[in-house]
């Protein structure tokens, strides 16, 4: 049935015209704008997705950016570090000509001071963007990466200690007390020149042929009575021997009735002394040691006289906080260290050292040891001045910690205490330039490999979101082709259906 009213044909025509318009239209816009998925109208799912994950990468891109500079100022410090420790290193040459009698320690002396004050202009322009990290103690944060999860999205941090190089005194805290962490050995109220001593007490007659023998140091003297001889001659006898043998800071001295002082006077050493009794009817013993009977690993037969430097402990139970100060007063006097961020109590003690040497007082030496069988730090005190000085030790929490290279502007040489004392503290300098300039390459190191992943991960967010949004051109191009043709064909198509009504004509002639 034909009808001029309703024409079947230019309606399927007419629609399948539409949807191959549409699917063109479609097409077209995938080529002019490279994507599949353009807008929310074309996949609301994948578009959100991949809008989430474009947001993230801008955000990827900040840190790369964030994380480039943090690398920059890294260097800056490295850098600086690692020529501080060049330059401290010139100086120890210097030092160690200053041991010498027989130099121009004045020039040397012009000499260091040249090269302090060169650390100290590094330490000052050591900064990139604003940003010192070697001056102060607060921790720098370098953003990492982004963390998305079900709860929301945070950010990661690279925490960098700065390391400081300066040279400040620090400020001392007025926070909890600290004095129990540090204890002065065998409750000495005072440090003098005068040194410890052992009394061996010769008793009873000794006959033809009878022997004794004393070790000193590690040298053994042999007595043999050739006849009837008192205890005071076997103590006089012994007393000239000691003294003969000339040992460094080491006297003997008898009463005259049979008691034998061995006295030493070294500053940071102990003497062994020990006794050997032969067949005899005289009897020999040491009765003091140090003060006082003898006891503990001290006996009757063999002690140890101690060094004359009194000894502030450090304990080792506790902990060292950032602003922890510690203070030795000797003679009215107070010489202070104030610890920083990840310090020991090695670092107390040689922090202490090194205020003590920098006041260069006559006669004042130190020395830090670490006590064999408790692993404890102590800092040894010696005084070879006629003049004894009172000691005591105090501390609290909370204050200003000093510079890394406390005590460096105090460095003379131009006296033998000065250079002996400054030989050994360089070194604790040079090691603190040498961990600060590790520490940056680590921290370098790492933000480096921060970045090359954040890279890499911003490639492979970009690649997934052009999987899921880009269009495929090869197909694109064919799908245009097909779709033209058929364009072509359903106009045709049309053409065809819109002549039915008119051939009706032909039937009414």
């Amino acid at each position: 049935m034909s009808s001029i009213l309703t024409n079947t044909s230019a309606m399927v025509a007419l629609q399948t015209m539409k949807g191959i318009n549409s699917n063109l239209s479609k097409v077209q816009n995938e080529i002019s704008t490279g994507k599949s998925v353009a807008t929310a109208r074309d996949n609301a799912a994948v578009w959100a997705i991949s809008k989430v994950m474009e947001s993230d990468v801008k955000g990827f891109k900040g840190i790369s950016d964030s994380l480039a500079l943090g690398s920059s100022t890294l260097t800056v410090a490295r850098e600086a570090s690692e020529k501080i420790s060049d330059l401290l290193t010139q100086m120890k040459g210097k030092i160690v000509s200053a041991q010498e009698e027989n130099v121009d320690r004045a020039k040397l002396q012009t000499d260091v001071a040249a090269l302090r004050d060169q650390i100290a202009s590094v330490v000052g322009a050591a900064q990139f963007s604003g940003l010192n990290m070697v001056s102060g103690t607060e921790d720098v944060n370098f953003l990492s990466s982004l963390d998305r999860s079900s709860s929301g999205v945070d950010v990661s941090k690279i925490t960098v200690q700065r390391q400081d190089l300066t040279t400040g005194q620090g400020v001392f805290g007025t926070g909890a007390a600290l004095t129990a962490n540090a204890t002065v050995l065998n409750g000495a109220a005072a440090v003098a020149q005068t040194g410890e001593s052992a009394v061996l007490g010769f008793t009873g007659s000794w006959a033809l042929g009878e022997t004794a023998s004393i070790t000193v140091g590690g040298t053994t003297l042999n007595f043999e009575a050739t006849g009837a001889t008192t205890a005071a001659d076997a103590a006089t006898f012994f007393t000239g021997a000691i003294n003969a043998l000339g040992m460094e800071g080491v006297t003997a001295s008898d009463d005259g009735s049979g008691n034998l002082t061995i006295t030493s006077t070294r500053a940071f050493e102990g003497l062994a002394v020990s006794q050997v009794e032969g067949a005899a009817a005289g009897t020999l013993a040491i009765t003091t040691v140090n003060g006082a009977a003898p006891s503990g690993s001290n006996t009757a037969t063999a002690s140890t006289i101690r060094q004359r430097a009194e000894t502030v402990e450090f304990s080792t139970a506790a902990t060292v906080n950032d602003g922890d100060s510690y203070r030795v007063t000797l003679g009215g006097n107070s010489y202070s260290y104030i610890a920083g961020k990840g310090e020991t109590m090695e670092d107390v003690a040689r922090g202490l050292k090194i205020a003590i040497d920098s006041a260069g007082v006559d006669g004042l030496s130190t020395k830090v040891t670490k006590d064999a069988t408790s692993g404890a730090w102590q800092l040894n005190i010696d005084n070879d001045s006629a003049t004894s000085l009172s000691l005591s030790r105090s501390g609290n929490a909370g204050g200003t910690a000093s510079g890394g290279l406390f005590g460096l502007d105090s460095i003379n040489v131009t006296t033998n205490d000065g250079a002996a004392s400054a030989l050994d503290n360089i070194e604790t300098m040079i090691n603190t330039a040498i961990d600060a300039a590790a520490a940056f390459g680590s921290a370098q190191n790492r933000i480096d490999t921060q970045n090359e992943f954040v890279s890499a991960l911003t490639d492979a967010l970009m690649a997934g979101i052009g999987s899921m949004v880009d269009a495929d051109m090869e197909e694109a191009s064919a799908r245009l082709q097909a779709l033209q043709v058929q364009q072509q064909l359903g106009v045709q198509a049309l053409s065809i259906a819109n002549q039915g009504p008119q051939n009706l004509m032909s039937l009414f002639r």
